[in-house]
């Protein structure tokens, strides 16, 4: 095994949530985390003068780790970082933090705001337009979409898939969506709605995509020493990591056979006890319905190629969803394509969810531990295992 002594050792003990909507009603992405972060502190049973270090992973132009340590009046702050939005970067900054003494109670807070570049209603509001990144809204500019539209065609191309391949990923997400009061598009989705959706850039159309909202989460952090005098079960991470390889560039990638998702996973095995024999609950990154599939082939669920049967094979049709094995489900929650872009932060807060026991009818029996594929194959692949104590 790997070294790997920070395993099991830091705990998430406060988890909040605004949900997610194509619009707040003009709020900002500043007070949407300020609410997401109150209630995560209140969840975990703590004050704002226990909170010691804070991590922020925002929207360009939302709030920074200072701003947000002022809003919210934390007296003394002796870690604050903004890494990257897709959510494990900040994770493991916020887990590193603990471990190595630089704060004892993190606040670890996730700010969306539909912009401009993703969003072309987003692109007409005049209190919105000014953060615009300096890059053209989709489907014109050629980062993300092009890349994920031109791996998708070489992945037709090269094990003959169909479109529906892709369409189970999203009619999965949809169905998780349906039952999550926190989700941004709940209606019901059917594969005829989504052969028939627009195509944006060929094969991807607009139900492969992810949907920009409004919205945050939050977390709180702290030693599983600590969390164990608050709860006797607490959530941990047991392991995370982040992966790329050296030709990451969208149009650079060498091929489907090598990129950052198989660092992660290789990565995540050699560091973990646990691996997917023992998962209650998967929760592949989608942001784009080819990402999904790549995480389920390479965590080893099935062969190159075969992600499209393996969801086929393990679909039920009286819940329209994947039960893997007919007990592990896939993104309950709804992911980035239904809940929202959350760019994996609601991944994260549902895997905590389902091993406090508090997810309602989504609930999965006995659920231990959760295995998180998050980013794509380029230069944001990462991932974790959280397990309940």
């Amino acid at each position: 095994m790997a070294r790997n002594p920070i395993r099991d050792q830091v705990a998430i003990v406060g988890i909040g949530s605004t949900g997610f909507s194509r619009d707040a009603g003009g709020r900002s992405s500043k007070a949407l985390a300020c609410e997401a972060s109150i209630r995560a502190i209140r969840d975990a049973g703590f004050e704002a003068s226990d909170i010691d270090g804070i991590v922020g992973a925002a929207e360009p132009g939302g709030p920074s780790p200072n701003q947000m340590s002022a809003a919210l009046g934390l007296p003394q702050v002796t870690h604050f970082a903004s890494p990257s939005p897709v959510a494990v970067f900040a994770l493991v900054d916020a887990i590193n933090a603990i471990f190595s003494g630089a704060c004892d109670t993190l606040l670890l807070y996730f700010a969306y705001q539909r912009l401009p570049w993703n969003s072309r209603s987003a692109a007409g509001d005049p209190f919105r337009r000014h953060f615009s990144m300096g890059v053209t809204p989709l489907p014109e500019s050629p980062d993300p979409a092009a890349a994920y539209a031109a791996w998708a065609s070489r992945y037709i191309h090269e094990y003959d898939a169909p479109r529906e391949d892709f369409g189970r990923v999203a009619l999965n997400s949809r169905a998780g969506a349906a039952r999550n009061p926190l989700a941004a598009m709940q209606a019901p989705l059917s594969m005829d709605d989504y052969l028939q959706a627009r195509m944006i850039r060929e094969p991807l159309c607009m139900l492969d995509m992810d949907v920009p909202v409004d919205g945050a989460d939050a977390f709180v952090l702290t030693t599983t020493e600590r969390a164990r005098k608050l709860t006797p079960n607490p959530v941990v991470i047991h392991a995370a990591s982040v992966g790329l390889v050296g030709t990451n560039d969208e149009d650079q990638l060498p091929s489907l056979r090598r990129h950052g998702q198989h660092v992660v996973v290789e990565s995540l095995r050699a560091k973990s006890d646990l691996w997917i024999q023992d998962v209650d609950v998967f929760f592949p990154y989608d942001g784009f319905t080819i990402i999904t599939l790549g995480w389920i082939e390479n965590f080893g669920w099935c062969k190159p190629g075969g992600a499209g049967r393996f969801l086929e094979e393990h679909w039920d049709d009286k819940a329209g969803c994947a039960m893997i094995e007919g007990r592990v489900p896939i993104n309950p929650h709804g992911g980035s394509l239904s809940e929202g872009a959350t760019r994996g932060s609601g991944h994260l807060r549902e895997a905590v969810v389902q091993l406090r026991g508090d997810a309602g009818e989504r609930q999965v029996a006995n659920a231990s531990s959760a295995l998180i594929g998050c980013g794509g194959f380029f230069f944001n692949s990462q991932g974790a295992i959280l397990r309940r104590l």
